[in-house]
């Protein structure tokens, strides 16, 4: 599997990140998390009084910060211009300000250009957002997670704390977000398998995705 790319794509809460380390840990990949190097970018813009909410103003700014990924799916780690970010692009002001920062196009040809460095000849789980569709369209298995939204909220609520009705309206406003902008939408790409996580615990999901890997491991 040294050559392989498995995508996963999905919204926030649908479980890609646990199931996305879960198979990368079982099947000896390595893992790459996209979300968290859009995360890393607006947390550098935060940091350096840009305003999040101006295309124009982040767009100015896009090539300055260093984003490194660690691909360790038991340790996965993001460091910006150094700094361990891990925590800190977590946090409310961060979770506020991604949506914005990942539809500026600029933001997105950036990131994409290193995502494809990090994926390299294969051998990886990537997950995100637009995995399948536009960073890795001919990745060989190409999975789409999603859940109910009570489920999600429910799910994320557990992770971040908070309340879970709030959290569902915070997920839904990003799903059209997301859905929405005009580079690299949310969607579910060409010849994904859509697994509906909902009714499934984690390790069931985890199983289902090795299972078609494996599958397609076979098949080639």
């Amino acid at each position: 599997m040294s050559s392989l790319v498995v995508a996963i794509d999905g919204p926030s809460g649908s479980g890609k990140s646990s199931t996305s380390r879960g198979v990368a840990a079982r099947l000896g990949l390595r893992y790459l998390d996209t979300g968290a190097m859009f995360r890393a970018m607006t947390w550098w813009m935060l940091r350096h009084d840009v305003d999040v909410h101006d295309p124009a103003a982040v767009a100015a700014r896009v090539a300055e910060p260093l984003v490194e990924s660690g691909t360790d799916p038991l340790g996965p780690t993001i460091h910006v211009d150094g700094l361990d970010a891990s925590v800190a692009i977590r946090s409310d002001e961060v979770n506020a300000g991604v949506s914005p920062v990942s539809a500026v196009p600029e933001v997105r040809a950036r990131l994409l250009e290193l995502q494809r460095a990090i994926i390299g000849d294969g051998g990886i789980v990537v997950e995100g957002r637009d995995i399948g569709s536009v960073v890795a369209p001919d990745a060989p298995v190409k999975i789409y997670l999603s859940a109910d939204p009570q489920a999600r909220a429910v799910r994320r609520a557990a992770e971040a704390g908070g309340d879970v009705a709030t959290t569902q309206e915070s997920l839904l406003a990003r799903d059209r977000i997301d859905s929405g902008r005009t580079t690299a939408p949310l969607v579910m790409a060409d010849g994904a398998v859509h697994i509906d996580t909902t009714p499934y615990t984690l390790d069931q999901v985890i199983s289902r995705v090795v299972a078609l890997v494996e599958g397609a491991e076979a098949r080639a």
